[in-house]
């Protein structure tokens, strides 16, 4: 009796693995796809009738996009629009800031005798951040990693931020000084409140995470997500958007604008629904993705974690507590739903988003130019005004969320 209980322990363990999937590299066939309604609904449990509709309030969002839609392991939807394509690289505006934070946290482990404290150590020192002294505000000498990777550090880059929840007006941001370069921008950034006393949206904050990572791995950003993520995964053409105003960024931008294939973006929430692992391999800490995926200790002012917005607090009313997402300038969206073991990406952006000159990545596919010129749709008697980039991300997780039947 407990030979045959051990076998079937064993049967049990090969019938998971088996079904452990993850998918192949795009060159070698690329993720399993169901196109059959019947099929998608039996074996994915999703209604695309729905997925129809929420791809097409995607449209009034943006002159350019998709909807893309992975459940249960099975790719259930891809539908694109004007310069949108499973080939386009368009620069993702403030999504990078996902892949900045999944970054750091593989270098948290990987040089944990640089930085033993993790997320814990103030790291406005000689050691993470020589780069910044003099300190241009002594309360920096107080900014932990993880009020940086949650935008609490209370360096100040717009008007608006956020004390225990409720909105508070900044005063206005004094001119910019031009001698600054990329990095001495970021790390000159005024400070509104001492760190963790409040949260304000700041691509600068991210940067600066993404210096200490510099420093800690000795390389930069885009080099080692390369290495991490990208050859891993088998990613296929990518690259890092550094082109500015017609000239070329020395560093990676922490703060934005990572450029990948659509079906990459859906492998790397796939790889966050998966708790870090890819395969065989535990290529992100899984302590570190579920600190990604729930309200953080280090903000306590808005439902915002490691660079995520989470939804534990309900405020994307039609989704589930658990879902998780980073959005983007754009009306970008990379979402991850544990409950529903689905993942999502809404591609999106303006026309200059997707131009080759500011990712460096040549043309691949004939793109159509027909929603180039592309206007929100006036607002009238009969129609509700146009949603804004932010509402429509929410909005499309909600409708994609309410195509699930099961």
């Amino acid at each position: 009796m407990r030979h045959l209980s051990v076998i079937a322990a064993l049967l049990l363990s090969v019938s998971l693995f088996a079904d452990d999937y993850y998918p192949d590299p795009d060159h070698a066939g690329g993720w399993r796809t169901l196109t059959d309604p019947a099929k998608i609904r039996a074996t994915a449990g999703i209604d695309t009738r729905k997925l129809d509709r929420a791809f097409e309030y995607a449209k009034r969002t943006s002159p350019h996009g998709g909807l893309l839609v992975v459940r249960h392991g099975y790719l259930v939807y891809e539908r694109y629009f004007g310069r949108g394509n499973r080939e386009a690289n368009p620069a993702m505006a403030s999504v990078g800031k996902a892949y900045t934070s999944i970054a750091c946290g593989i270098v948290l482990q990987e040089k944990r005798d640089k930085i033993p404290l993790g997320l814990e150590q103030k790291v406005f020192t000689e050691a993470y951040l020589p780069e910044a002294f003099p300190l241009s505000d002594p309360a920096k000498s107080d900014i932990k990693l993880g009020h940086l990777l949650t935008m609490t550090s209370g360096m100040q880059e717009g008007t608006a931020g956020f004390v225990n929840h409720v909105l508070t007006q900044l005063k206005p941001l004094p001119p910019r000084d031009p001698s600054l370069d990329q990095d001495q921008a970021a790390l000159h950034a005024p400070m509104w409140c001492a760190p963790g006393g409040g949260y304000s949206y700041s691509s600068q904050s991210t940067h600066v995470a993404s210096i200490v990572l510099r420093h800690l791995a000795g390389m930069e950003l885009q080099d080692y997500v390369n290495v991490k993520l990208a050859k891993p995964m088998e990613w296929g053409r990518w690259s890092w958007a550094r082109n500015r105003n017609g000239q070329t960024l020395p560093h990676t931008p922490g703060g934005a604008d990572i450029a990948v294939h659509s079906t990459d973006a859906l492998r790397f929430a796939y790889l966050l629904l998966h708790n870090g692992r890819w395969g065989t391999r535990q290529l992100v800490p899984a302590e570190y993705v579920a600190l990604c995926s729930r309200p953080s200790l280090y903000d306590p002012h808005a439902p915002f974690s490691l660079q995520f917005e989470v939804n534990d607090d309900g405020h994307v009313a039609g989704a589930p507590r658990d879902a998780y997402f980073k959005s983007g300038a754009g009306g970008f969206g990379i979402y991850v739903i544990p409950s529903l073991d689905m993942v999502i990406y809404k591609m999106a952006g303006s026309t200059s988003q997707y131009d080759p000159a500011n990712t460096g990545l040549p043309l691949t596919y004939q793109p159509d130019t027909s929603r180039d010129g592309w206007k929100p749709e006036p607002h009238s008697q009969f129609f509700e005004p146009p949603p804004s980039t932010d509402d429509g991300v929410h909005r499309v997780l909600e409708m994609v969320v309410a195509a699930v039947i099961d």
